[in-house]
């Protein structure tokens, strides 16, 4: 199979930066001063969601999205689903149910997996934690990876 064209693939690739967020971007544009301009929306259980979850997230299972989402989120604000991580569609389902109740959104790759595993700061109801960040999913010596 060869590859597509260049017009193609830049197509392909300049939508899939409209429909997806990386953890490290959110990341930081949450450690900013002010308003993020987006709200991070974990889609998991309570269960998981006790585990740890991004703060400030609002937590809404997915199967509750579409009798809750509009009471708790703002259409004019662009949401940012995330679940457990890559081997988890709950935040892609999550995003296709607020679309289709039209809202803007975008998925975190990556998930709460990565989230934790690059070491970004965590909530548990015990409290915040901050993992140790994986060498295999970020920089050890630096303060982003150059991406």
């Amino acid at each position: 199979m060869p590859p597509a064209s260049p017009a193609a693939a830049a197509a392909y690739f300049r939508a899939s930066l409209a429909f997806h967020a990386d953890v490290s971007d959110v990341a930081a544009v949450l450690a900013s001063d002010g308003d993020p301009g987006f709200v991070v929306l974990d889609s998991r259980s309570a269960a998981s969601w006790d585990q740890g979850h991004v703060p400030g997230a609002v937590h809404l299972p997915t199967a509750l999205i579409p009798e809750q989402a509009e009471r708790l989120l703002d259409k004019s604000v662009p949401v940012i689903t995330y679940c457990w991580g890559p081997g988890c569609n709950g935040a892609t389902r999550a995003a296709l149910a607020l679309a289709e109740l039209g809202f803007q959104v975008k998925e975190m790759l990556g998930g709460f997996e990565y989230w934790a595993r690059e070491g970004f700061e965590f909530e548990t109801w015990q409290g915040r934690e901050r993992p140790t960040a994986d060498p295999l999913t970020a920089p050890v010596d630096a303060a982003n990876c150059g991406c």
